[in-house]
């Protein structure tokens, strides 16, 4: 009888060493490393084979966040970008340091056909950031956190600030990363005395008026960012301030942006407000306005960013412009 006991225990045993080692291997097979793509253009090719899916690792709408994570990052893309195609390094880079990362393709053009309709970024800023405010509370829902983290680039910098200024975000909004921002606009190209001059000569121009009230119809955004714009001069004398209170800040800017004009439009004062010249620390960074978002250095950046506690030395090493 206690050898029948015996047995019965030794089977007991191994059928529960069994399961925990299936459990640990499935643990390990779920928490496998995702590739890290090289480029910034490497989101195309999973937009191509998914046309609005997700990257590998984002928009797990069961993921759990971590005591060390708490916080889900949503990454916000710039004009003309998408969920897929903006992000296809810096997204798995997060998500192998264990954070719940999603992503939204937000001021599509409505009931546009694929591939269009992954070009997002069109519509007015106030209507974009509408559409974060339901996102961000869908992510707050489906996580159980308190705050979400924010990562922008270009537009995707500018944007979410209207969240957080006029419609609650600064309650739900912890660090807001920005890459290759323009708190101030840009002037790029002239971009601010063409706006100017565009909208000054439509007023006695019926066929130029008719031009104008066209881009606005399909890109709102795109005379909002340039200095000097109506949405930009709000946003800076915004009652709460620019820079919110209750939100953490940090600018990450490229001497090299081609799109951003002056750079130093991206960076910012106020004692809740980080600023990071990528150059300052390495010449042989020659990230643009692309490859900002994308580099190595950048991601090292932005993880240092969303956890300060942990941040290590950034180091320096050659990053191409528009590739990364």
């Amino acid at each position: 009888m206690a050898r029948k006991s015996l047995r019965g225990l030794a089977a007991v045993c191994a059928a529960a060493a069994t399961a925990l080692t299936m459990t640990i291997g499935g643990t390990a097979a779920a928490a496998e490393e995702l590739p890290v793509p090289p480029t910034f253009f490497s989101g195309i090719g999973p937009e191509l084979a998914y046309p609005g899916g997700d990257l590998p690792g984002v928009n797990d709408w069961d993921c759990v966040p971590s005591a060390e994570h708490p916080h889900p990052v949503i990454l916000v893309h710039g004009t003309g970008g998408g969920a897929q195609t903006n992000w296809g390094p810096m997204a798995p880079a997060l998500k192998n340091e264990g954070y719940c990362v999603f992503a939204l393709t937000y001021g599509a053009i409505p009931d546009a056909p694929w591939p269009v309709s992954a070009v997002g970024g069109m519509a007015a800023m106030e209507d974009s950031a509408a559409q974060l405010a339901m996102f961000t509370d869908s992510v707050l829902a489906a996580t159980g956190a308190e705050k979400v983290d924010l990562v922008g680039h270009s537009q995707g910098t500018l944007m979410p600030n209207y969240y957080v200024q006029n419609l609650g975000g600064h309650e739900k909004v912890g660090t807001y990363v920005s890459l290759a921002p323009l708190w101030n606009g840009t002037d790029a190209g002239g971009a601010s005395a063409i706006t100017e001059f565009m909208q000054a000569q439509a007023a006695d121009n019926p066929a130029l008026q008719a031009y104008v009230d066209l881009i606005a119809e399909y890109c709102g955004a795109c005379f909002q960012m340039s200095t000097g714009a109506d949405f930009i001069e709000r946003m800076r004398a915004h009652p709460r301030g620019l820079f919110v209170d209750e939100v953490r800040y940090v600018n990450i800017v490229t001497r090299y942006d081609e799109l951003i004009a002056p750079y130093t439009s991206g960076l910012g004062e106020g004692p809740n407000v980080t600023n990071v010249v990528v150059q300052d620390e390495c010449e042989e960074d020659l990230s643009e306005h692309l490859s900002v978002a994308a580099s190595p250095r950048a991601q090292r950046y932005v993880l240092n960013a969303l956890d300060p506690d942990d941040a290590v030395p950034v180091g320096c090493e050659f990053v191409a412009p528009i590739f990364g």
